[in-house]
């Protein structure tokens, strides 16, 4: 919201072209997001693996989206490849 915020109410609003390895990391961190969601589903592990692996990479994510809407600058946080999309 804040980054909205600051878009919008901007006198030169900047748009960020991240680069592919930013958007390979992008990509990456969203796909193994759902990984431990779907293996457990199929069989490849148990749901008690499952359960713990979401629940570390869940906080993870937590930890990179405080930092990001907390610390970051709007063109700095555009670029940030450990977001959600």
């Amino acid at each position: 919201m804040r980054f909205a915020w600051l878009r919008q109410n901007s006198a030169n609003p900047v748009s960020a072209k991240p680069s592919a390895t930013n958007r390979t990391i992008f990509i990456a961190y969203n796909v193994i997001w759902w990984i431990p969601i779907l293996l457990p589903f199929t069989g490849l592990i148990n749901y008690r693996t499952g359960f713990i692996a979401f629940f570390v990479i869940t906080v993870i994510r937590a930890g990179a989206n405080v930092y990001r809407n907390n610390f970051l600058a709007l063109e700095q946080a555009e670029n940030f490849p450990f977001r959600s999309p």
